[in-house]
């Protein structure tokens, strides 16, 4: 069986409505996705699937740089960014899997299971997750992992991944 570590939306520049909580939430959990990347590289693929937010043009280089350069959050940002090889889906919803070419590059890697971390837990990672059981995939969130921008809310989406729909979940 292949695992592979998804990142979800750990490129953000932190200038929207819920920036200030979402980086809030982010510094504090950083130390562990940044262990969970370093435990990942060199054992298993590392993918990324980001928020496109409403940029087009595909470039994903282009997004990371201008969130390392110009975002609120640079500095944990930049520790978590893509190394080199290291592919970045775009994606224009919640779910990772939406619209985007994720499941055809699982496929190709024969990922079997999805450890999953990133932002924010309540939203886009939970969409993720429950898209990846849906299709077959035996998913883990690393919630501690994990940034929210809502305490309780964040609580109400790892139970419901839980105990609704079969999402193992790594503290």
């Amino acid at each position: 069986m292949q695992d592979a570590l998804l990142l979800v939306d750990v490129v953000n520049d932190f200038r929207h409505e819920d920036g200030g909580a979402l980086l809030a939430s982010f510094r504090h959990r950083q130390p562990r996705l940044v262990e969970a990347l370093e435990r990942a590289r060199g054992a298993i693929p590392v993918l990324y699937a980001n928020d496109d937010w409403g940029r087009w043009d595909g470039n994903a280089p282009g997004l990371v740089t201008d969130a390392i350069v110009n975002g609120l959050g640079g500095d944990v940002v930049a520790e978590v960014a893509p190394a080199d090889g290291e592919p970045i889906v775009l994606k224009p919803r919640y779910s990772a899997f939406d619209s985007t070419p994720l499941g055809l590059l699982l496929e190709s890697l024969e990922v079997e299971r999805i450890l999953l971390a990133g932002m924010a837990t309540e939203m886009c990672v939970a969409q993720t997750a429950i898209a990846g059981r849906e299709l077959g995939y035996k998913v883990t969130v690393l919630a501690g992992a994990c940034a929210c921008v809502d305490d309780r809310l964040e609580q109400i989406a790892l139970e419901y991944l839980a105990e609704v729909v079969g999402v193992h979940i790594e503290s």
